[in-house]
């Protein structure tokens, strides 16, 4: 054996406060993940592998790789707040474009612009929730440092 740490040890350091000590090993072991690509990719924040969610958008309660409790990272509706304001300053754009080139009747509006939505939506989540856990993995935030 060589001495190292093998991943259970440094997660179950991890339950407790962190010494200095422990956070370099941690960091040694894990290094820093981009954010955007465990978004994109709907992976841990901390190890790049595992699997964040388990459902459509429900956040594990670990990672089944590194251990890494996800219990500290809550991001409510932020993925929805964002996915309303971004993808809306997108579509409505499109959907002003489609009537004045085009002046199809309201049921094509309807037909059109209600599946691209929804599905439009839908597909963003996931990695906007995902991409928003990274972030608050990132920057050291938990619901501790969140007054209500």
């Amino acid at each position: 054996m060589s001495g190292a740490p093998s991943a259970p040890d440094l997660a179950s350091d991890l339950a407790h406060d962190l010494a200095p000590d422990r956070k370099d090993r941690v960091a040694a072991y894990y290094p820093r993940q981009s954010s955007l690509k465990t978004g994109l990719r709907c992976a841990c924040p901390r190890c790049g592998q595992g699997k964040l969610f388990t459902g459509l958008l429900t956040v594990r309660d670990r990672c089944l790789v590194c251990d890494f409790d996800y219990g500290r990272l809550n991001t409510d509706d932020g993925a929805a707040f964002f996915i309303i304001v971004l993808y809306s300053a997108l579509i409505l754009p499109l959907a002003a474009w489609f009537q004045f080139a085009l002046d199809p009747p309201v049921w094509i509006h309807f037909l059109v612009w209600i599946p691209v939505i929804i599905v439009g939506a839908i597909a963003l989540m996931r990695p906007f929730k995902a991409w928003l856990v990274a972030q608050q993995f990132k920057h050291n935030v938990d619901d501790a440092d969140i007054t209500r």
